[in-house]
């Protein structure tokens, strides 16, 4: 996994009317736990921009008054009217400590379902595994291949080297759909027959 920088300023006034006025100077409340203690913070919009705003997935160096913590992103809230960032939560991980997070999929190879008139189609964009962060690859290939018109790959179907799938066993990944030229030209070939 790729790695981010962040540094935060460290705030001691914590409830609704300090998150309010820390909001109110364009920066955003933010959180890390899992550790020992709780460490809150404030960060800017333009720092965590290219964190939140991507597909990718990262291990955060979260620098808070000189002291830095190894942590992932784990929850954001936005402002349901606006779409603001409001809040962000980080949690903090170790070397010996399985982490859950979602992991993008990426689909590899021509289906032959596809080359027989169907559309492939991405039904789950990241899967949540468990392992270790080290473990934790910046993406899950999955080989399409072999996959034919009208068939669908499930979790279940699939196997990553020292990780553990979260989602449900059958939970579709990927699909080839029937089209309509496909379903034409099936019914013209079973007509000739």
């Amino acid at each position: 996994m790729k790695t981010f920088q962040l540094s935060g300023v460290g705030r001691a006034d914590l409830g609704k009317k300090a998150a309010k006025a820390i909001r109110h100077e364009d920066a955003i409340p933010a959180v890390i736990y899992g550790g020992e203690d709780v460490v809150h913070f404030t960060v800017t919009q333009d720092a965590v921009r290219h964190l939140i705003y991507t597909p990718e997935i990262f291990t955060v160096d979260v620098t808070v008054d000189g002291k830095t913590y190894k942590a992932i992103l784990k929850d954001l809230q936005f402002h349901p009217v606006s779409d603001r960032l409001l809040h962000i939560d980080f949690l903090q991980i170790f070397e010996a400590k399985p982490i859950v997070i979602d992991v993008p999929v990426v689909l590899e190879g021509l289906a032959e379902g596809v080359k027989q008139g169907g559309k492939l189609s991405l039904e789950i964009r990241k899967l949540r595994v468990k392992a270790l962060y080290s473990n934790v690859p910046e993406k899950l290939t999955v080989n399409v291949a072999a996959l034919g018109l009208g068939k669908t790959i499930q979790v279940g179907e699939l196997t990553f080297p020292n990780l553990e799938l979260m989602n449900a066993k059958n939970a579709v990944v990927c699909a080839v759909k029937l089209t309509r030229a496909a379903r034409g030209a099936k019914a013209a070939a079973a007509g000739k027959k």
